[in-house]
């Protein structure tokens, strides 16, 4: 009998040890990580100040000479796509988890790791580029993490005149005076402040982008990167060639500039219509 129980005992161990086993050659989920890759063209850009020797020169198809000493822009609303058109969305409606700003100073910011995404074959990634209306509020006590990232210093990604954030930050140079511009895109509302009730929808800067992937993400015992490009080259020679004026390269405000921004998101953000990917393809996909 003694040697029957030992026999059971050795046989219990040994299937949870390879229940163990299979669990961890089988997860259920893991992580996916996004690299964005800001460029002139092919280029990737070198930020500095009108009179950097370092800093990235592109030319518009215009002839206009431009570099930038800034460039930020928010990223939300991710969603990662299987073959059959499912959706898996990531912290969609939660800007503390799910949003981050992406800013050329900062090295640590052009990776983003998604956590926790379901075992899966994935050929597609949609993502926002901005805040979608629903949540594009300056929500301190709802969004405390992004509220404050998106307020610091260094980062500045808050109107001061309207309830919402900046969706991009874009800051340099043109012609050979070096001209300073400051291209500042994000929705407005309508409306009287501090009375929500009375918003209705003003500019909207949101622009949903949807990128297929240059090969399938297997996400299971692999932990796919996928290297986002935003050409910025696009600013001024995408769909609208745009030659930049004192009228067009300032920051929007209460009164003015709102039509003109819109131009300028077209160019990177695409339409939302025809054109879903704006400045934005999929440099590669590599499955570790």
């Amino acid at each position: 009998m003694k040697k029957l129980m030992n026999y059971l005992i050795l046989s219990a161990v040994s299937f949870v040890m390879i229940s163990c086993s299979k669990n961890d050659n089988n997860p259920v989920a893991n992580n996916v990580s996004l690299h964005f890759n800001n460029t002139f063209k092919d280029k990737t850009i070198v930020l500095g100040g009108a009179t950097s020797t370092d800093a990235s020169v592109n030319t518009s198809e215009k002839d206009q000479v431009h570099r930038l000493s800034e460039l930020k822009y928010v990223i939300s609303n991710i969603r990662l796509v299987k073959a059959d058109g499912t959706e898996i969305p990531y912290n969609v409606n939660d800007l503390d988890k799910g949003a981050t700003v992406v800013n050329q100073a900062k090295p640590a910011s052009l990776d983003y790791l998604l956590t926790n995404i379901p075992v899966g074959e994935y050929h597609q990634l949609k993502f926002g580029l901005g805040v979608k209306q629903e949540i594009n509020t300056l929500d301190q006590v709802r969004f405390p993490v992004f509220y404050e990232a998106a307020g610091a210093n260094d980062t500045d990604m808050m109107w001061q005149w309207a309830t919402g954030y900046r969706f991009t930050k874009i800051e340099g140079f043109y012609g050979v005076e070096n001209i300073a511009f400051k291209i500042h895109t994000g929705s407005t509302l309508n409306g009287t402040g501090g009375q929500p009730e009375t918003y209705t929808q003003g500019v909207d800067a949101y622009r949903d982008i949807t990128l297929n992937l240059t090969t399938t993400a297997f996400v299971g015992n692999n932990t796919p990167k996928i290297k986002i490009k935003a050409d910025f080259d696009k600013l001024l020679s995408g769909r609208t060639k745009i030659s930049l004026t004192a009228k067009n390269a300032t920051t929007p405000s209460k009164h003015s500039g709102m039509e003109a921004m819109e131009i300028f998101v077209n160019n990177i953000g695409g339409d939302g219509k025809e054109d879903k990917t704006g400045m934005f393809s999929v440099e590669s996909v590599e499955n570790d």
